[in-house]
């Protein structure tokens, strides 16, 4: 009897784990991914999306047609238990699949109750159906203009999509010929600008800092949110930030099903994992991407999360993949790149403008780190959506 691998998720993380499991074990493995999403959605370009310059069409594309190519099963449904004794994963269609190995890469579903009105008040980017409310919210703004709020709160760790909207939409009120009119506030609860959730980089706090002054931005540093009120955001000491249009970047969860198992998660719904990706508790399970844990190594006066990004999950489904295969062949998991480990390799798009990051490690202790900006990290940016997309479309995950 083959070996059966589950994967739970069909983005980043779930379908570079099922499409290199299967290429490396070929036919002495059945792989199946399971997902209640049937499109896989590049992240990354979710900050265009409200200002008009892609559609959903542009940034997705039906995964059945990869994985079936490369001899990968899809079961369209959302897992709802994982039983790691009886080595299952229920469905929401009432099936119980069996699994020798499991990978979870599930991903996150945004912390709605960080703070009171964030839910009903706030606009967001950090989902594909949020980023389409923000757009409708945004072409309101433009019919009656006011100031404008771009915040990560507390326990947030995507502050580069943060400043990638902060950007661009200092980049859209220019062209709309609003920039003098429009009051631009940038609320963080990073210590430093250019901290990013991986403890800032050489030069990043004056950089940062050169683009907020160039562009009339005022920053709230280190600042806790109180709550979201319909008109302003109100900070932990009580200060009241007003805004017309205001997009909040929260805290991300692990998915709700997983703290189903005990001993599965930890407090935020996340996996903690070893080096090997596989769960701390549970040999035959892996976790990667969001899904996986990070521990943060270290305290700042408001918390700041982690940011788990494409190229980490990447990275992460790789090492998990390449411990599966070895599993299957009868060998013992070695292989390891921890999180903190994986270089830092990012494109932070400005408009027209942008900040290529490089570093030899996502987090500190570091050797090398450096911030490149300029207009060709924007054409960067650009070329890599299309390339990144032409590869998972076509299942070459071995490439870079």
């Amino acid at each position: 009897m083959r070996t059966k691998v589950l994967v739970l998720g069909s983005n980043f993380g779930g379908l570079t784990a099922a499409l290199k499991i299967k290429h490396d074990l070929h036919e002495d493995v059945d792989v199946t991914v399971v997902s209640p999403a049937e499109q896989f959605l590049f992240t990354p370009s979710l900050i265009w999306l409200p200002f008009g310059k892609r559609r959903a069409e542009d940034i997705t594309f039906p995964v059945a047609p990869t994985l079936e190519h490369h001899g990968v099963e899809l079961l369209v449904a959302a897992a709802t238990r994982i039983d790691p004794q009886a080595k299952t994963v229920t469905t929401d269609d009432g099936r119980v699949l069996g699994y020798d190995y499991l990978v979870v890469a599930t991903g996150y579903r945004n912390n709605d109750d960080v703070v009171p009105g964030f839910r009903e008040n706030a606009q967001t980017i950090t989902t594909l159906p949020a980023a389409e409310r923000t757009a409708q919210a945004w072409q309101r703004f433009l019919a009656d203009p006011g100031d404008i709020v771009i915040a990560a709160t507390q326990g947030a760790g995507c502050f580069g999509a943060a400043y990638e909207f902060l950007f661009n939409t200092s980049y859209q009120l220019r062209k709309a010929g609003l920039h003098k009119q429009v009051k631009l506030t940038y609320v963080t609860a990073e210590p430093f600008l250019g901290h990013f959730g991986i403890g800032g980089l050489p030069h990043g706090e004056q950089l940062l800092g050169m683009f907020l002054k160039k562009e009339g931005i005022q920053a709230k540093l280190s600042t806790p949110i109180d709550h979201v009120a319909t008109d302003a955001i109100v900070l932990g000491d009580g200060e009241e930030v007003p805004f017309r249009f205001g997009m909040v970047v929260p805290p991300f969860l692990g998915q709700d099903f997983l703290g189903s198992t005990e001993g599965l998660v930890d407090d935020k719904g996340f996996i903690p994992v070893r080096g090997t990706y596989q769960s701390l508790k549970f040999d035959e399970v892996y976790a990667v991407g969001v899904a996986a844990a990070v521990e943060v190594p270290w305290t700042t006066p408001v918390p700041v999360g982690i940011p788990k990004t494409g190229f980490p999950t990447e990275e992460q489904a790789a090492v998990a993949a390449t411990n599966i295969a070895a599993e299957v062949r009868g060998e013992t998991p070695t292989h390891e790149k921890a999180f903190g480990d994986i270089p830092a390799i990012c494109v932070m798009d400005a408009g027209n403008n942008g900040v290529v990051i490089l570093a030899d490690k996502m987090l500190p202790p570091r050797k090398h780190g450096v911030l490149v900006p300029g207009p060709q990290a924007h054409l960067m940016k650009l070329g890599f959506e299309k390339y990144f997309l032409w590869k998972m479309r076509h299942g070459y995950v071995q490439m870079p």
